[in-house]
């Protein structure tokens, strides 16, 4: 199985090879593994207990190796490999100010994959092998899932070696955070070929609602995974913030940022909708445009 996506900046199709790959693949794709190991590494328990290792300050020795294998730029980060405190204190590292340049229009909220459609609808046309996204089910709010029923989707999927902070994508004025319990499943590749639905209507997940002028409410919402026991969020509520400001960051793992927004009050970048269609992801970075 490829995991394939499209580097914006290049053109190119890349092949991503997720770390932890063998794991991954027996826990997703093995019967005996999906009944055995799988309820385990999905309870909360596993990814706080991983989550705190990577808090001890013996787990620098791991960083060093981990950049050198993902090819991770270190010239963006603000501080070096040597004066990081834990692998986690790495993992969620800030970049220069000038790493990130904020463009014109409505922008991605971090690094990593990403995926758009104009209409939340028209996904089980797009997911075949049954796998429909339920809108009602991943905001756990019917009068939310009715108001958003034929919004724009947009899915940006974090891989381990991407920057793990997150940011508002326009300007305007956050809402406090509501908070969904969930299991923690994985948000590679491999799990969300079987697991898409699951992977966002199960795990844990929050969302605030960005109020804007231009944009109207735009739902923006974290999503846990599999090692990943924190999502810290970094923002004061119902203060205003511009493009660009830093929500929060994710402690170590792979996560997502999904966000909802009105689709007569954004024109997604044609590129990235072609790659959707296409069943490809976009590489994209934070701060980039990614539509209008």
């Amino acid at each position: 199985m490829k995991i394939q996506f499209i580097d914006r900046k290049s053109g190119k199709l890349i092949t991503e090879t997720p770390p932890g790959e063998g794991f991954l693949k027996l826990l997703y794709h093995n019967p005996l593994a999906k009944t055995t190991l799988l309820p385990i590494v999905k309870r909360k328990f596993l990814s706080s207990w991983y989550g705190n290792l990577m808090n001890k300050p013996n787990s620098i020795n791991k960083i060093a190796g981990f950049v050198k294998e993902l090819n991770i730029n270190m010239n963006e980060a603000e501080k070096s490999i040597e004066e990081y405190t834990s692998f986690n204190d790495f993992f969620y590292r800030k970049l220069k100010p000038t790493a990130r340049p904020i463009e014109d229009g409505f922008t991605s909220p971090g690094d990593g994959k990403m995926l758009a459609f104009e209409n939340i609808s028209d996904l089980d046309n797009f997911f075949v092998k049954g796998r429909k996204f339920t809108l009602k089910e991943f905001l756990a709010n019917d009068k939310l899932a009715k108001k958003y029923n034929n919004a724009s989707l947009i899915i940006l999927r974090l891989a381990p070696n991407d920057y793990h902070r997150y940011h508002f994508p326009y300007n305007g004025i956050p809402s406090s955070i509501t908070k969904i319990k969930g299991d923690y499943f994985s948000v590679s590749p491999y799990a969300l070929a079987s697991n898409f639905t699951k992977v966002f209507c199960e795990n844990k997940r929050e969302y605030c609602i960005l109020s804007s002028k231009e944009k109207g409410d735009i739902i923006i919402a974290p999503v846990g995974a599999t090692m990943v026991g924190t999502i810290i969020n970094t923002y004061i509520d119902n203060k205003t913030v511009k493009k660009g400001d830093e929500m929060g960051y994710f402690a170590f793992g792979g996560s997502t940022i999904v966000l909802l927004v009105d689709k007569s009050k954004l024109k997604i970048d044609s590129d990235i909708l072609k790659n959707t269609q296409k069943g490809k992801e976009t590489f994209v970075k934070m701060g980039e445009k990614i539509g209008i």
